[in-house]
């Protein structure tokens, strides 16, 4: 099986090429969480890099529980160090799946983030997945959230579980009705 990484970031802004302000992740295997990656990004080295800021998402983020804003306000590393741990962390695995929470959020941040720090994606562009459509294609298995909501890290842990256990309701559906994968 595939090493199957959650991704989950932070940014100023919800298109690509935005700023990142951190980088959260797991790595997932046969039912659980088998490690575990956190960085903060300096926002001025994203801007620096080409990525841009948001007013709206600024203005939202001022809105969260002080427990969420830490995300934006603690300083953090250089964009390209950041990356190069993540890199780093991600092994460059050749058959890593990369889940992100939204096929034009997660992923193409990060990417265009590597892009613009000139670094290789740690990942195969056709390993990219989206979380956001299973978890709609399987509302009856429910979410529960841990940790601070919009910490980069306690994302990317609720969601692998969740995913998890939406791969297994997959497989429980598949020996109920006897199909073959």
């Amino acid at each position: 099986m595939n090493t199957q990484v959650m991704l989950d970031l932070e940014t100023l802004g919800n298109k690509p090429r935005s700023v990142i302000v951190a980088i959260g992740a797991v790595k997932f295997k046969d039912g659980a969480i088998t490690d575990r990656f956190y960085e903060r990004v300096d926002a001025e080295s994203c801007v620096a890099a080409g990525l841009k800021i948001d007013v709206s998402t600024v203005m939202w983020w001022l809105q969260q529980e002080s427990a969420a804003r830490l995300e934006i306000t603690k300083p953090g590393e250089h964009l390209s160090v950041a990356l190069q741990r993540f890199s780093e962390w991600v092994f460059n695995e050749e058959a890593v799946e990369m889940w992100g929470n939204g096929a034009a959020f997660d992923n193409v941040i990060l990417s265009d983030a590597y892009d613009a720090t000139g670094l290789p994606r740690p990942w195969k562009f056709w390993n990219d997945r989206c979380y956001r459509t299973m978890k709609s294609l399987y509302p009856q298995v429910p979410m529960e959230r841990s940790g601070t909501h919009h910490n980069a890290l306690h994302d990317a842990e609720t969601q692998a579980v969740h995913l998890m256990a939406i791969q297994k309701h997959i497989v429980g559906v598949e020996q109920f009705y006897n199909i073959q994968p």
